[in-house]
């Protein structure tokens, strides 16, 4: 590839970003027939695929992830040199890319991550993505990760060069919509019995440590639906299709965000979290911060 065209490189970050090229046409004022064949273009200079068909809609190949990387630097710095242009001056900040697997709650993960927003070192833009672990260890191993959040250690037998470094863990409690709450504060956890519930998928670790406990109180709740993603639950519940369970660290959070109470405590159930990084020895501030914070400060238990 001698040359390369910034024009198609845009057309390719942009549907990238966008998720397809319907609503890349959106952005850029163009028609899908003319994204379609600049993206050929650049396939061509590339040599290789940069999009694969997934039903209706385009996923990145190895090849494209690679590329929207280089994309995403360049169209950032170009930002900044327009900002320097106009102002003068412009601060760059450092780039934290962030996995977050995707059963860990979105308020933990806010505030496992909250201290790199709040540093009073050199600014850092955080970069987060979500997925399930696998594919989560698998952009680590290829160094388009710095840090991934987890429930859970590295599998063991998993072929990857990570470390996992635990940052502490949560008692788990369940909730109910404020409206219905009182009738299962009563005689808790046997009021849970034939009640409705709202529950993690069974790949999930706290899953399986719930119906654990269920059979060890001797109780049989009813099972309305089942989540991997956490704020979908909690949404669930929010709407009165039943109790949920959520980590006791974030229990006012999700009072308020989701107008619901606290019903009772799943002693001993609790959900653990990890720092997974490719080293073993942790040398990055910002990593380093996060970890020491969430040792010190998030999780009461």
């Amino acid at each position: 590839m001698r040359h390369l065209n910034y024009n198609h490189l845009l057309y390719f970050w942009t549907v990238a970003r966008e998720g397809s090229i319907a609503k890349a046409t959106q952005s850029l004022h163009l028609t899908p027939q003319t994204i379609s064949g600049q993206l050929k273009l650049l396939e061509e200079a590339v040599g290789e695929p940069l999009f694969s068909r997934v039903g209706r809609g385009l996923a990145m190949t190895e090849t494209g992830h690679m590329v929207y990387q280089y994309a995403d630097e360049i169209f950032t710095l170009g930002a900044e040199l327009t900002s320097r242009v106009k102002t003068g001056r412009v601060i760059v900040p450092a780039v934290l890319a962030v996995g977050i697997v995707n059963s860990i709650p979105k308020l933990v993960a806010s505030r496992i991550l909250q201290p790199v927003l709040e540093s009073d070192d050199s600014p850092i833009r955080l970069v987060c993505r979500e997925s399930g672990l696998e594919s989560l260890l698998g952009d680590l191993a290829v160094h388009q990760l710095d840090l991934v959040l987890s429930d859970r250690p590295i599998p063991p037998g998993l072929s990857v060069k990570a470390f996992s470094h635990a940052m502490g863990s949560s008692a788990i409690a369940l909730f109910a919509r404020k409206g219905s709450a009182r009738q299962y504060e009563k005689g808790f956890p046997g009021s849970l019995n034939k009640a409705p519930i709202l529950l993690p998928t069974i790949d999930n670790p706290i899953r399986r440590a719930l119906d654990d406990w269920f059979d060890q109180q001797g109780i049989s709740p009813t099972l309305v639906a089942e989540f991997e993603d956490s704020a979908l639950m909690k949404a669930f519940g929010q709407a009165g299709n039943g109790i949920f369970p959520a980590p006791v660290a974030i229990s006012e959070e999700v009072e308020q965000m989701y107008h619901c109470r606290r019903i009772g405590p799943a002693i001993p159930v609790e959900e653990n979290y990890y720092a997974i990084s490719p080293e073993r020895k942790l040398k990055h501030p910002a990593v380093l911060n996060i970890i020491e914070q969430a040792r010190r400060q998030l999780l009461p238990g």
